[in-house]
């Protein structure tokens, strides 16, 4: 059921965004997986066994983004995931990924107590998938909310599915709008 393509990696170095450069670089990456979607074409009323199939997918599409972000989970403060699915298939073909993409980011990096965002949509070759990502322990940690870009230039094909996750060592490089600050964290909730 599981037929992938390829998987691209890819990291960001910032080390500024118009103001003081940082003392810190601040890591944002993401990993894309390219599959073949078995239900392109197709209604399938029952698509969840794939979502059970995908789970070894997402704890090796995590890792590995984790260890392009250095391999220490201690430093990951930011995550989030997407699907975006070829023209042969449909919305909820992305939906199956959130447990597989999710619970893999989570049970790699330990405490993970938010919510992790996501974004679905349908596209065609070389589409782009901006996946919304938010502090990895308090989702109303405003200085981590930011987004990644994903982009294959030859996916996905009208009967893939390009399955994404994102993660980040640090929010938005200036951040100064207020908010609840990460040092802040109290209710350990997942929330605040």
């Amino acid at each position: 059921m599981i037929e992938v393509r390829k998987i691209v990696v890819t990291v960001e170095e910032v080390r500024h965004d118009g103001g003081p450069v940082l003392s810190q670089p601040i890591l944002k990456g993401s990993v894309a997986c390219v599959l073949k979607n078995p239900f392109a074409g197709r209604y399938e009323a029952d698509i969840t066994p794939m979502m059970e199939a995908l789970k070894p997918l997402g704890v090796e599409c995590a890792r590995k983004l984790l260890d392009a972000l250095g391999g220490d989970p201690g430093r990951i403060e930011a995550y989030g995931k997407g699907s975006l699915v070829g023209a042969a298939g449909e919305l909820e073909h992305g939906a199956l990924w959130h447990v597989p993409g999710g619970y893999a980011m989570r049970e790699l990096l330990g405490q993970a107590l938010a919510i992790v965002p996501s974004m679905t949509k349908v596209g065609g070759l070389g589409a782009s998938l901006d996946v919304p990502i938010h502090h990895k322990d308090a989702a109303y940690v405003r200085s981590h909310f930011d987004g990644v870009t994903v982009a294959v230039a030859d996916a996905p094909k009208a009967d893939e599915i390009l399955f994404a996750l994102a993660m980040t060592t640090g929010g938005r490089p200036h951040a100064r709008v207020g908010g609840l600050a990460k040092d802040a964290i109290a209710k350990w909730d997942g929330q605040r």
